[in-house]
C-alpha cells in the first residue's frame, strides 16, 4: 500500500548530553516523490500542491544539514493554497504534519477581524502550538521509559500484595567474646522463611502478569494531583509573563498524598504515570519541545482572503490591512513568549488557505506577500474525482461505514453505478447550491443510509447492497425540490 520503510521525521538534530549536534543522528527523510506517494493515499489529485509542500518540506531537511551561518538565514518556503472549500486544502497541510511528526496547528485568519481583537492575540498561534509540542515531546518520552515505569509499578503493587520479607535473626554473642555473628533461623523442617517469601512473590507476579488479580482491590498511597487555581490578572495575559506557574509552585509546595482503595488494575495505571512523571525529565521535555516547534513546526491559516483587500465601509470589524500587519511579525520571524520560554517564529513553516473569490493574493500588503513566495491553485473537483474520493483513499468514506456495519454483523457493499450516482449526486447540489466539495459527500452518504442505519441493530438481516436505483430512490425527492436539498444535503 505504498508504505515507506523510513517515515519522515524532519525533527531537529539529536542531541548528546553535552548538547552538541551529530550528523549520524540525522535519520534520513523522505524524497518529495515519496511524499507525494503517502498524500495520495488519502488526498485524490490536487498533484501541483502535493508537489510543493513535499519541495517546502524536503527543504526543511536540506536547511538543518547546512553548515555554517548560511543556515540560519534560509527562510521556509511558505505557501499560499488558492481553491474553494472541500478540495482538500487542511488535508494536505494536516497529513503533511502527521508524515513529518511535527507540531500543527490550525488558525483562522478571519477571527482576528472580529469585535475585541486586540494585535497581540496573532501570538497564540505559536503559543498553541508551543503547547502542543510539549505534549508531543512528553508521549514519546514517556513512551520510552514505559518499561522501567511497568515495572516499577509491578514491584510496588506487589509490596501491596505482600507483607515485607521476614528479616534475620542474629545470634546473642557472650558478653566479652569477639566472635565473628553468625544468622542462625528457627530449627524446623519446613521451607526457610526467606525463600518461602521469595516463591510467594514471584507466584503473586506471574499471576499479576496474567491478569487473574485486576479485579482485587488494595488499598495504595498515591500523589493527590489536584492542583490549586491560581488566577493571575496581567493585563498582557499568563503565558506573556513567562512563567509556568504549575512547575513553579509544584517544586515549592510539599507534594501530597493520599490513601485510595482501588482494583489492581486501576492500581497499575496510577503507578506507572507517576513513575513516568518522576523519570521523565521536563527540562529536557521543554528544551526539545522549543527546538521541535522553531525547526518543524507548521500553522496552517485558513481564510486568508477574509483579511485581503480593503477595508469594510460599514460595521465594526477590525481593519483586515492591520490584522495583516500584525500577522506579519509572525510570518516574518520574530521571539514570542510562551510559559515554556522564548519561542522563535524565524523557521516556522506557514500554510496558507482561501477561495480568494472576492478577492485574489495581490490585494495582501506587499510585505505579507514576498512571506508567502509559493502560490497553488488547487482544482475543482468533478464527479470523477468524488467516486474516487469515496473508494481510493485509506480512509474513504465506503471503507469507514462498511466497517461501522460490520460492528452490527452486517455486510455492507456498493455496486459501482451506485457509489456513481451518489458521487453524481454530490457534484450537483455543490451546483446547485453552495459548492463545499467533498464535504458534500458526508451530507449525502448520512442521509442515503440513515433509515439502514437505525434498523439494522433491530433486524435479522445479515448484508446490504446499495445501488444506483437504491440511491435514486432514496434522494430522488431531496433532489429535485432545490429548497429542501438546501436544507437536507
Amino acid at each position: 500500500m505504498g508504505q515507506v520503510k523510513n517515515p519522515i521525521i524532519p525533527q531537529p538534530i539529536a542531541t548528546g548530553e553535552g548538547g552538541n549536534s551529530s550528523e549520524k543522528d540525522i535519520r534520513r527523510e523522505l524524497t518529495p516523490k515519496e511524499i507525494v506517494k503517502e498524500l495520495d493515499r488519502y488526498i485524490i489529485g490536487q498533484d501541483r500542491a502535493k508537489k510543493s509542500v513535499a519541495i517546502a518540506l524536503r527543504n526543511r531537511w536540506r536547511r538543518q544539514r547546512v553548515q555554517g551561518e548560511l543556515k540560519e538565514e534560509i527562510m521556509p518556503n511558505n505557501i499560499i493554497m488558492i481553491g474553494p472549500t472541500g478540495v482538500g486544502k487542511t488535508e494536505i497541510a494536516r497529513r503533511l504534519a502527521n508524515l513529518s511528526n511535527a507540531p500543527f496547528i490550525k488558525v483562522e485568519a478571519s477571527k482576528y477581524t472580529e469585535v475585541g481583537y486586540v494585535g497581540r492575540d496573532v501570538e497564540s498561534m505559536v503559543r498553541e502550538l508551543t503547547d502542543l509540542a510539549v505534549n508531543m515531546v512528553k508521549r514519546e518520552k514517556a513512551e520510552g521509559v514505559r518499561p522501567k515505569a511497568d515495572s516499577l509499578a509491578e514491584e510496588k503493587i506487589l509490596d501491596y500484595l505482600l507483607p515485607p520479607k521476614p528479616r534475620r535473626k542474629k545470634t546473642e554473642m557472650p558478653t566479652g567474646e569477639y566472635s565473628t555473628p553468625t544468622l542462625s533461623f528457627p530449627e524446623s523442617t519446613e521451607e526457610n522463611p526467606e525463600e518461602k517469601w521469595e516463591k510467594t512473590r514471584e507466584k503473586l507476579r506471574a499471576q499479576l502478569r496474567r491478569g487473574k488479580l485486576d479485579k482485587r482491590t488494595i488499598e495504595i498511597t498515591a500523589s493527590d494531583d489536584r492542583f490549586p487555581i491560581i488566577e493571575v490578572f496581567s493585563p498582557q495575559g499568563i503565558e506573556e509573563l513567562g512563567v509556568n506557574f504549575q512547575e513553579m509552585f509544584s517544586g515549592m509546595l510539599p507534594k501530597k498524598t493520599k490513601r485510595r482503595k482501588v482494583t489492581v488494575a486501576e492500581a497499575q495505571r496510577i503507578l506507572t504515570q507517576e513513575e513516568i512523571g518522576r523519570l521523565v525529565d521536563f527540562d529536557a521535555v521543554i528544551s526539545q519541545s522549543i527546538e521541535r516547534v522553531e525547526n518543524s513546526g507548521i500553522i496552517f491559516v485558513d481564510e486568508l482572503d477574509k483579511i485581503a483587500g480593503d477595508k469594510p465601509k460599514e460595521g465594526p470589524d477590525v481593519s483586515r490591512e492591520g490584522v495583516q500587519r500584525d500577522l506579519l511579525p509572525i510570518v516574518e520571524g520574530t521571539n514570542v513568549m510562551t510559559k515554556y520560554g522564548m519561542v522563535k517564529s524565524d523557521h516556522i513553516l506557514f500554510i496558507a488557505a482561501g477561495a480568494f473569490h472576492a478577492s485574489k493574493p495581490s490585494d495582501l500588503i506587499p510585505e505579507m506577500q514576498g512571506r508567502f513566495p509559493i502560490r497553488v491553485e488547487l482544482d475543482s473537483l468533478s464527479t470523477d474525482d468524488f467516486v474516487r474520493i469515496l473508494t481510493e483513499p485509506k480512509n474513504a468514506l465506503i471503507k469507514q461505514y462498511t466497517a461501522l456495519m460490520a460492528t452490527e454483523g452486517v455486510e455492507l457493499s456498493f455496486t459501482d453505478d451506485g457509489i456513481r450516482e451518489i458521487a453524481r449526486i454530490a457534484n450537483l447540489v455543490n451546483e446547485r447550491t453552495e459548492n463545499i466539495g467533498a464535504r458534500r459527500l458526508h451530507t449525502v452518504m448520512t442521509t442515503l443510509l440513515e433509515d439502514m442505519m437505525f434498523k439494522v441493530p433491530d433486524s435479522k438481516t445479515k448484508k446490504m447492497k446499495v445501488t444506483g436505483q437504491i440511491v435514486q430512490k432514496t434522494l430522488k425527492d431531496i433532489v429535485e425540490d432545490e429548497d429542501l436539498s438546501r436544507y437536507i444535503l
